[in-house]
């Protein structure tokens, strides 16, 4: 009798936490991938749903993008949209990707240009987020010391730039593009020029994935992401943001 209240305590508690909320660390407002004032984005919508997928709550909690690792490091949260490769004293779990940043060089269409290596840039005008030079010092610090680059948080602003012939090429994440180009033509009433993606970076999906400190809640985040891919909700959620 004692060990069947024990096996059956045991089971009611793994239910009890299985179901807990989840406090997970994310950075400051990115759109479309997170909208802090109203906790909604693709990023917070594919991660919630997916823990949804057992039970779970998401509960974002938001930091400057640095201090997410350090919240999740001093164990302020659950989990983390991203350690930022940090590495942690103890064991931790590495979801799958839910989102992927794809960072690319964008141009108009009816410039034709080609961009295949940093060479192919020199005599352009770049206009880029804030902390791209350091990411791509190889790329960019040339453009800089010619006095022909920008950083500028200000995406909107990225994209009516380009459309207006002010700058050649504008990196930047390419869904962030996607997602401002489509608000051009929801405030202004009109599309922007066709443009052209240039990739100019491997892209590794696994440079950026959620970390959980408990190893049941990332099986279940993970079992959860694979069922939104397999039932088109995954692709739902990014089109709700990216298509009109």
């Amino acid at each position: 009798m004692f060990r069947f209240l024990v096996g059956f305590c045991l089971l009611f508690c793994s239910f009890i936490l299985r179901s807990d909320d989840v406090v997970m660390a994310f950075g400051d407002a990115i759109p479309p991938f997170s909208f802090p004032e109203t906790n909604s984005g693709i990023e917070l919508e594919v991660i919630g749903a997916a823990l949804a997928h057992r039970n779970h709550r998401l509960v974002p909690k938001y930091y400057p993008l640095a201090r997410v690792p350090v919240a999740f490091a001093l164990g302020e949260v659950q989990a983390a949209m991203t350690d930022l490769g940090k590495k942690m004293a103890n064991p931790v779990y590495h979801g799958d990707p839910a989102v992927v940043y794809n960072n690319v060089l964008i141009t108009l269409k009816e410039r034709n240009i080609s961009i295949n290596k940093p060479e192919d840039l020199t005599g352009l005008s770049v206009i880029s987020f804030q902390g791209a030079l350091k990411r791509y010092p190889q790329w960019l610090e040339p453009i800089k010391t010619a006095g022909k680059y920008l950083e500028q948080n200000n995406q909107m602003l990225q994209v009516l730039t380009l459309n207006e012939g002010h700058y050649d090429v504008v990196l930047s994440d390419k869904n962030i593009f996607q997602y401002y180009a489509l608000q051009v033509k929801l405030k202004k009433g009109h599309d922007i020029n066709p443009v052209q993606f240039h990739n100019f970076v491997e892209l590794n999906p696994l440079d950026y994935r959620p970390v959980f400190w408990d190893k049941v809640l990332r099986d279940d985040f993970n079992e959860g992401l694979a069922y939104l891919k397999e039932t088109g909700r995954y692709k739902a959620i990014y089109d709700k943001y990216l298509k009109e």
